[in-house]
């Protein structure tokens, strides 16, 4: 299950010394982050979309949720809902802020992907007001070989809006939306950018053994990077989460590892995995903040039962242009 609860930090020395030195061990999961004048506002899963803020991303306040109530659509489309939102995407154009949001019963592909709007993300001006808009992406068990949840915008060098999404089944799916970001353009195509193997004998309706989800796409010179996070999540010391990526000249792929080895076939280049510290790590995003690349995730951490923590890390790019954390 995936969850943002506050976690007590101070309770022994080892924990004490590392907030000192480590940045924002606060409970998160499925981080994604804005800046907007001067302060950083990180939305992750949680009882209406968990929301912080910080002036420096190391001291985080916890802010209201977005919803107060589940959405009424929401409620209806996914039986027994009640209210708990699952991996937010935040994005900014034209003077408007849009909130992509996960709703799904676990372990299911019965999903939507609903859509909220803002022109400010600070609480305490008086033109913050959330705008739902409902459902914009639906999976339905027995219909679908995808799962409506991750999602995550990207707009091409034209400026036109993609979303990728999806988790298990059939892997990372990618779908052109209308200029509104309310529903898919028409007519609808659906591309597959990544997914792992699958057993064949596995009914329509399960998961199965294909752990693939998250995707983040992020632009970086004549790249289009997929992010991805590889294995398991949610499970505390038993957590196996990995962060993979792949590349494309495109927005739409192929997507290649380093080794040549298409997404869609299983590939993926390791970015970073789990330790003894952590036990596992994953469902990133990517930011660039004053001419510098960060790479925001949560991890399970070893020195807390494994409880999903905010992790924040540099991120540079090697010779030949593949992103390399900076611990």
């Amino acid at each position: 299950m995936k969850i943002c609860t506050l976690v007590l930090l101070l309770a022994s020395w080892p924990l004490l010394l590392r907030a000192q030195t480590a940045p924002a061990l606060i409970a998160a999961h499925d981080p994604v982050m804005m800046r907007q004048d001067g302060t950083y506002y990180m939305y992750c899963t949680g009882p209406g979309i968990a929301v912080w803020s910080s002036k420096d991303r190391q001291t985080w306040t916890r802010e209201k949720p977005v919803f107060a109530t589940a959405p009424a659509w929401a409620t209806q489309a996914v039986p027994g809902f009640k209210n708990h939102i699952w991996a937010p995407d935040i994005s900014y154009h034209n003077g408007v802020y849009s909130l992509f949001y996960s709703v799904s019963a676990f372990g299911k592909n019965t999903s939507c992907i609903g859509l909220a709007t803002n022109t400010t993300l600070n609480p305490k001006s008086p033109n913050y007001k959330w705008v739902d808009h409902g459902r914009v992406v639906q999976s339905v068990p027995g219909r679908d070989m995808w799962n409506a949840i991750d999602p995550n915008l990207i707009r091409d060098e034209a400026g036109t809006p993609w979303l990728s999404f999806g988790s298990f089944w059939d892997g990372i799916k990618l779908v052109k939306l209308r200029a509104d970001l309310t529903a898919p353009a028409q007519p609808e195509h659906w591309r597959t950018l990544a997914r792992r193997p699958r057993d064949p004998k596995l009914n329509d309706s399960l998961p199965g053994d294909g752990a693939i989800e998250a995707p983040f796409i992020f632009r970086k010179g004549a790249y289009y990077y997929l992010f991805t996070s590889f294995d398991y999540c949610c499970r505390g010391p038993q957590s196996t989460y990995k962060i993979m990526v792949g590349r494309a000249k495109t927005v739409t792929g192929p997507y290649l590892d380093q080794a040549g080895v298409p997404l869609d076939q299983g590939g993926g280049t390791l970015v970073l995995a789990g330790d003894k510290n952590w036990f596992g790590l994953g469902h990133n995003s990517v930011y660039t903040f004053d001419n510098q690349d960060y790479l925001v995730f949560h991890g399970y951490d070893a020195a807390d039962k494994g409880h999903s923590k905010l992790r924040l890390e540099k991120l540079s790019w090697n010779p030949a242009g593949w992103p390399v954390v900076q611990p």
